[in-house]
């Protein structure tokens, strides 16, 4: 399987989501990333259910909707019902994380875990093959356009590794600062899914960045 193309719009224009949803369906793009934020789990608040409602209709691809918030059990139901196709929850927000991620499957939605930059990909030893994808941050999740922590590259290495060991299945998504020069490095060295906000959307043409993402060219491989 060749590597997916999430656009996250969290770094579009807020006041001009309908465009960035056409944007998005009209490209080469496979998912929509939507960041729902709650101001306590991350410094940062974005936007919940009535937004997805609302764009659900305005697109064709998959909505894979990562929530950094607290007590993220509660709100399941609603988000499937609010259109959401994949549902990821943090293993830090998830006291209970198996049952978290039964109740996802319960709804039928693709159930994920994120794991934040200083959580040992260990952690997800336990039910990694119970996960349809993991959500690597390669930045301290809160705020779009930060830079890219270079140890990300271990730790996904680390967790492809542990993805084998447990004869999971799931896709590796990567998560924060992925762009035209670090896109080729991330799927050489096993990430399934890429991340990318501010790279696309503050793109001079958007489409074009996408289509770039999807086939880096070769001179941005590093060993």
């Amino acid at each position: 399987m060749s590597h997916l193309i999430a656009p996250s719009i969290l770094a579009a224009d807020f006041a001009r989501l309908h465009e960035a949803m056409a944007l998005i369906d009209g490209s080469e793009a496979d998912w929509v990333h939507v960041d729902v934020m709650d101001g306590c789990f991350v410094p940062n608040i974005s936007f919940g259910f009535p937004v997805i409602r609302d764009i659900r209709p305005l697109t064709k691809k998959v909505l894979d909707v990562h929530l950094m918030i607290v007590e993220p059990e509660r709100y399941i139901r609603p988000f499937r019902e609010a259109g959401a196709d994949h549902l990821t929850v943090h293993v830090e927000a998830c006291p209970n994380l198996h049952r978290s991620i039964q109740m996802i499957k319960a709804e039928g939605m693709k159930a994920g875990v994120a794991i934040n930059p200083h959580t040992n990909v260990l952690e997800l030893e336990d039910v990694l093959a119970d996960l349809d994808l993991v959500i690597l941050m390669s930045v301290n999740p809160g705020y779009g356009g930060q830079r890219f922590i270079e140890h990300s590259y271990k730790k996904l290495e680390k967790l492809v590794a542990l993805r084998a060991a447990t004869s999971s299945s799931a896709w590796i998504e990567i998560d924060g600062g992925v762009n035209e020069s670090n896109a080729a490095r991330l799927v050489k060295f096993g990430a399934d899914v890429l991340v990318a906000g501010s790279s696309v959307f503050k793109a001079p043409d958007p489409r074009q960045a996408i289509r770039n993402l999807k086939s880096p060219p070769p001179h941005t491989i590093e060993i």
